[in-house]
C-alpha cells in the first residue's frame, strides 16, 4: 500500500476527479479530498492510496507537474504522520537541567 500525496489541486477538485486522474495507472483503493472543517470546502490537497506500489510509483512520475486546471500538481509520497505523544514539543526534556529562578 503506498500513500500519495496530491497538492496544489484547484478548489474545485473533486474526489472523483482525483481518482479519474490516477485510475489510468492502476488500482485506486482510496482517495481522500482534505476539506477546511468549518466551510466544507477543499484545502488543495488530497491523499491517494494505491495497493500496488510499481503503479503508485509510475503514477508519482507521470502526475507530478502535470498541468490540472491551469495548476502544477505536486504529487510524491505521503509522509507518514507525526506520532502523536511528543509532535507538540513543550514537554520537559530528558537530560536537559530545568532552568530555576533564584530563591530570594
Amino acid at each position: 500500500m503506498k500513500n500519495i500525496f496530491v497538492g496544489n489541486l484547484d478548489f474545485s477538485s473533486t474526489e472523483a476527479t482525483i481518482r479519474a486522474l490516477f485510475e489510468p495507472y492502476g488500482t485506486v483503493d482510496r482517495v481522500n479530498l482534505v476539506t477546511d472543517r468549518d466551510t466544507g470546502r477543499s484545502r488543495g490537497f488530497a491523499f491517494v492510496e494505491m495497493s500496488d506500489s510499481a503503479q503508485a510509483n509510475q503514477a508519482i512520475a507521470a502526475l507530478n507537474g502535470f498541468q490540472v486546471d491551469g495548476r502544477a500538481l505536486n504529487v510524491n509520497e505521503a509522509r507518514p504522520k507525526p506520532q502523536s505523544g511528543n509532535a507538540g514539543g513543550g514537554g520537559r526534556r530528558e537530560g536537559r537541567p530545568q532552568k530555576r529562578s533564584p530563591r530570594w
